[in-house]
C-alpha cells in the first residue's frame, strides 16, 4: 500500500546551501528528515536558531 506525505501547516526550513555543501550529515542538503518525517535544518552545518550566525 502507498501512503502519501502528511501535508504539513509548517513550511520546510530554509538552509543556507554553502554552508551545506561539504556536509556529510545532510549531504549537501542543508536539511534532515527526523523521525517523525519533519523536516529541520541540518544540526551539522545549519546555525542554531539565535545564535547570531555561529554554528554549535
Amino acid at each position: 500500500m502507498v501512503h502519501a506525505a502528511r501535508p504539513s501547516h509548517v513550511p520546510p526550513p530554509h538552509p543556507d546551501l554553502s554552508r551545506a555543501r561539504d556536509c556529510e550529515r545532510c549531504l549537501g542538503w542543508g536539511t534532515v528528515v527526523t523521525l517523525d518525517g519533519e523536516h529541520e535544518l541540518c544540526p551539522g552545518c545549519q546555525p542554531a536558531p539565535g545564535a547570531g550566525g555561529r554554528l554549535r
